[in-house]
């Protein structure tokens, strides 16, 4: 078994196969919906393969689980929030390519978590003005900043999530509107990612497209489960849990 397992990568033990698996899994869960688990694998990933090396193996999973979730959930695309947030993302994907050298582990989850923070103390207060009348996503301002966020985290160690999770919910979508939008998104995004880690960073192999493509079905799997846990949720609870797996997934960026 070891052996095997070395073959695909010189440091996959069967320990760190399940846990490979088990972000897989995780992946699969959050792009069907359950979005605020998504940030879960990037430590687990990390520990297998290194942060550098880990979002290039992640990449291509993510590329996965967003064209499933773009075919199921096609007709549910908001295209108005896309349009406004990507011109942005994309300089902070530009940003992070220029930037990402120069940034150690340690500081990128420090900013990332900063930006979570801040973003979630924006959506709550986003949330007591619209009682009031007032509508803070349809600043402009707001929109560049989560927009340059989440481009600069997804480039970095596609971490994006909890960003454009908060976004999105600042938008007051319903679920079905939620999940379809965010999928769009992040499929544009991680698709245009794709030749720049391939060809800038190096870190998307024949060895790290092997280890994806073993990791299709538990993906898939992730998806559809899912899918199911997702249609249980009432709207109203749907946005707690998303709230609240955000905020306990990014308290995992201290490991």
């Amino acid at each position: 078994m070891s052996s095997v397992l070395q073959s695909l990568h010189p440091d996959l033990t069967p320990g760190l196969f399940i846990l490979f698996l088990l972000s897989a899994l995780t992946i699969g869960m959050s792009k069907a919906g359950l979005s605020g688990l998504g940030l879960a694998m990037v430590p687990m990933m990390a520990l297998i393969f290194g942060a550098r090396e880990s979002t290039g193996v992640i990449l291509p999973m993510l590329i996965t689980a967003d064209i499933m979730a773009v075919v199921y959930y096609r007709s549910h695309a908001v295209w108005k929030h896309i349009i406004r947030v990507i011109p942005w993302a994309v300089a902070g994907i530009i940003i992070a390519l220029i930037l990402g050298n120069l940034i150690n582990d340690n500081q990128f989850r420090m900013i990332l978590l900063t930006i979570v923070w801040i973003m979630l103390i924006l959506m709550l207060a986003n949330d007591l003005r619209q009682k009031k009348g007032t509508e803070i996503p349809e600043n402009h301002f707001f929109a560049s900043v989560m927009g340059l966020a989440g481009g600069f985290s997804t480039m970095i160690g596609n971490a994006a999530g909890p960003v454009f999770t908060l976004y999105f919910l600042s938008m007051h979508l319903p679920k079905k509107e939620f999940i379809g939008t965010s999928a769009w998104l992040f499929l544009i995004l991680n698709a245009g990612k794709l030749p720049l880690q391939a060809l800038v960073w190096k870190n998307i192999t024949m060895t790290t497209l092997k280890l994806d493509l073993i990791a299709v079905p538990v993906i898939a799997t992730g998806f559809f489960i899912g899918i199911y846990i997702v249609k249980l949720l009432p709207e109203r609870v749907y946005r707690f849990f998303v709230i609240f797996a955000t905020l306990a997934t990014s308290l995992l960026l201290f490991l």
